[in-house]
């Protein structure tokens, strides 16, 4: 997450997203939609935001329960499903829904899922934020062949955490995630199920996207496109309305973009809670009146309607470009109703304990950095573009390491996400994080003339992970690299 000003400033300098219709204009009309919106224009159709009923992605059940596991079957195939209203567009599914079915495990409980590809190219399926083995993480060449199968292995050996799964094929991950490919993957454990958080129906998960539709609703796939993908959507739904009691609601934020990142202000500023990151919960809750998402990262938010009358609409806006403003600058509408009893939930001042962080003995630099537009349209790690049979760095295990990470463009943002280990983020620039990015991360923003600091700790599983930008064209198109644990 950054500051507002931060953005602001660097949306200024660099036209960040684009100046027309980009970062700077959408700031500035920032909770000036009104809660009964215009009609929009979607491919053929005229439609008018917060009409469509907001759906919740169905629970996965096992097939089968042991003492010590879970064990899930999955099917991907292409599917016709309802995105604008009466119509079809075909999309690729996990178990036949947009987005796939949510797995529910919990910390120390294995899981086993067996992936059927019913499609007609290779699959993999990652695990994003999970400790998991290399030949169980998904990585790009470890594929399942169309009419394959392939069986994950998740131990569950870390915390509470809102993970979610998706393709990770090598140089096809960006069209198979943009065409549906992602699921949730709910992780709960012992500190997070003590706490008096909003739970059952008050603890919904929103996943968020955007996508390009032509005139027969079918979804437009062009690398690196973001300027016209500008329909949003939320579980697969256009600028739905979602209605909630006056009561708390626990949010579980997903960016499943592949390049648009989200800045999310409820129409009147109101209070945003912020309890939980990529990793899981925070030490302590943070109270901020907009929230940051890049593609992949995850926020876990409090919301109390109560502040609201009955009758209330109150609309969740994106401050971020690029797209004209009535389309990309509103996500979806909450119509407030009565409580039903009384809300028994609140925010504890006190969330867990984080470990304390060892001093690290290794200290590295990683530059992201993509050719600017109009030069060319490869992206690089290190100046390097990603080979799959190459290691480009190697770590001892065990070890605690430092990692400076830089975006080497002007324009252009990044972000990072490392496989396999959650690190937590010591700084940006000269100065300190985010108080929202203080917990556990695999997914951090990179801005350039902004270097991150991080620190991780190898000590979990040996074997080879990637590390790459999660503006997933970006990795697809090579900003990706090879770690190796040995």
């Amino acid at each position: 997450m950054s500051t507002r000003r931060q953005l602001l400033r660097l949306g200024a300098a660099s036209g960040f997203l684009g100046v027309t219709g980009g970062l700077v204009s959408l700031a500035g009309r920032s909770g000036a939609a009104p809660a009964a919106a215009r009609p929009v224009r979607v491919g053929n159709q005229t439609l008018t935001p917060f009409t469509v009923p907001l759906t919740v992605p169905q629970t996965l059940r096992p097939v089968l329960r042991t003492a010590t596991t879970d064990y899930y079957s999955v099917t991907m195939h292409r599917r016709r499903l309802e995105i604008l209203p009466g119509t079809r567009t075909e999309v690729y599914t996990y178990n036949g829904d947009l987005p796939g079915p949510t797995i529910r495990a919990t910390s120390g409980r294995q899981v086993v899922v067996r992936q059927r590809n019913r499609l007609d190219m290779p699959t993999a399926v990652h695990l994003h934020g999970g400790a998991t083995a290399p030949g169980d993480d998904g990585s790009g060449t470890a594929t399942i062949p169309p009419g394959g199968e392939r069986v994950y292995t998740y131990p569950n050996r870390q915390p509470h955490a809102t993970l979610w799964m998706h393709d990770h094929t090598h140089h096809l991950e960006a069209e198979h995630l943009y065409r549906g490919l992602a699921s949730l993957y709910l992780l709960t454990d012992r500190t997070e199920a003590a706490l008096p958080l909003p739970q059952g129906q008050f603890d919904v998960p929103l996943v968020l996207r955007d996508a390009h539709l032509d005139a027969d609703a079918q979804l437009v796939w062009t690398m690196d496109d973001a300027d016209n993908r500008t329909t949003i959507l939320v579980n697969g739904r256009p600028w739905p309305r979602f209605q909630v009691q006056a009561r708390r609601y626990r949010f579980r934020l997903v960016n499943s973009s592949n390049l648009r990142f989200f800045l999310l202000q409820l129409a009147d500023a109101g209070d945003i809670t912020v309890i939980g990151s990529d990793g899981g919960l925070l030490e302590a809750p943070v109270t901020v009146p907009y929230v940051l998402l890049s593609p992949g990262e995850r926020l876990e938010v409090v919301v109390d309607f109560s502040r609201y009358q009955p009758g209330t609409s109150v609309v969740l806006h994106n401050l971020l470009g690029p797209g004209p403003f009535e389309q990309v600058g509103s996500v979806m509408r909450f119509d407030v109703v009565p409580a039903r009893g009384r809300d028994r939930s609140s925010v504890p001042q006190r969330l867990r304990t984080l470990p304390p962080l060892p001093t690290p003995t290794v200290r590295r630099t990683v530059e992201l950095r993509m050719d600017e537009p109009g030069t060319g349209h490869r992206a690089y790690v290190d100046g390097k573009v990603f080979d799959p049979n190459r290691i480009d760095t190697t770590v001892a295990w065990g070890s605690t390491e430092e990692w400076t990470v830089t975006n080497g463009n002007v324009f252009m943002p990044h972000n990072f996400h490392m496989h396999l280990v959650q690190f937590r983020v010591l700084g940006r620039g000269d100065g300190p994080a985010d108080p929202a990015e203080s917990g556990l991360k695999d997914t951090v923003v990179v801005w350039p003339g902004q270097p991150v600091r991080l620190q991780a700790t190898f000590d979990t599983w040996r074997g080879v992970y990637p590390y790459h930008c999660h503006m997933v064209d970006h990795s697809a198109m090579g900003m990706m690299a090879n770690l190796r644990i040995v």
